[in-house]
């Protein structure tokens, strides 16, 4: 299967090694190391963050050639505010010139766009090119490259019982029979129904938290911690971690079978 996709590249043996039955359903990673990635080379750190545009799109095609249907980017949270003025409007400029050039390629490939996060509080420009590669992208039935932008895992979930608290309000809900199911469904993710949940999730440079990110959804994911920094993460990286979550035995809170 993958032969056809990939060609007289670099993963040589290593993708042979993958199982392609068993390559997880939705991968989120957080991508982290930009900033440390630059002061290597002795660059400001914006030179980071442009570099790793590059990774985005060698890591959105390859998990789409893999055969992973949801792939979710840490793109911006929401304590990212807190970061230098100028760091921050150079970030916010990054989905415009992005989606740009992007945007083709990822109709070619039959990939989705979709976001999640406080959208309604991005600079104008910023929402216009999100929403604009979301429409574009719309017809695609393939992988779903969903960005979390402005995104925090707490006020997503107190947004979630907000929302659920005034449906008891209305007495339109008994909070007796409030579950599992319909916090899942009150949260971002909502519109991935079934792949809500991250089967992996990677984080790169070797930092090991999840920084508030889908604090709910990963839950039982399996959690994979790369020292490479994000902007030199490649599709053999990504195929090694799939291969190391491959090895894990998922339980999800019970016994091996057999």
């Amino acid at each position: 299967m993958f032969s056809k996709f990939i060609k007289n590249n670099d993963l040589g043996k290593t993708l042979q090694e993958m199982d392609e039955e068993r390559i997880p359903q939705h991968i989120a990673i957080i991508m982290d190391g930009n900033g440390r990635w630059a002061k290597k080379r002795h660059l400001p750190r914006i030179a980071g963050h442009k570099t790793a545009l590059t990774t985005v799109k060698e890591i959105t095609k390859a998990a789409s050639n893999f055969g992973v249907k949801v792939l979710t980017l840490y793109t911006f949270s929401t304590e990212n505010w807190k970061r230098p003025k100028k760091e921050v409007e150079f970030l916010m400029s990054l989905p415009i010139t992005f989606f740009d050039t992007f945007v083709p390629e990822l109709i070619e490939n039959n990939i989705q766009v979709n976001a999640m996060g406080e959208l309604g509080e991005l600079p104008p420009e910023t929402l216009a090119a999100v929403k604009r590669a979301i429409a574009q992208t719309s017809h695609c039935t393939g992988m779903i490259l969903n960005f979390a932008i402005n995104y925090g895992g707490r006020d997503e979930i107190v947004a979630a019982v907000k929302n659920l608290a005034v449906k008891v309000e209305k007495k339109e809900l008994v909070a007796d029979s409030i579950n599992e199911d319909m916090i899942s469904d009150a949260l971002m993710t909502r519109k991935l129904a079934k792949l809500a949940n991250p089967d992996l999730l990677i984080r790169t440079s070797g930092e090991q938290r999840i920084s508030n990110f889908l604090l709910w959804q990963l839950a039982y994911s399996e959690f994979i911690f790369s020292d490479v920094l994000w902007p030199d993460y490649t599709p053999e990286d990504l195929c090694e971690n799939i291969i190391e979550y491959q090895k894990r035995d998922r339980r999800f809170g019970g016994l091996k079978k057999g």
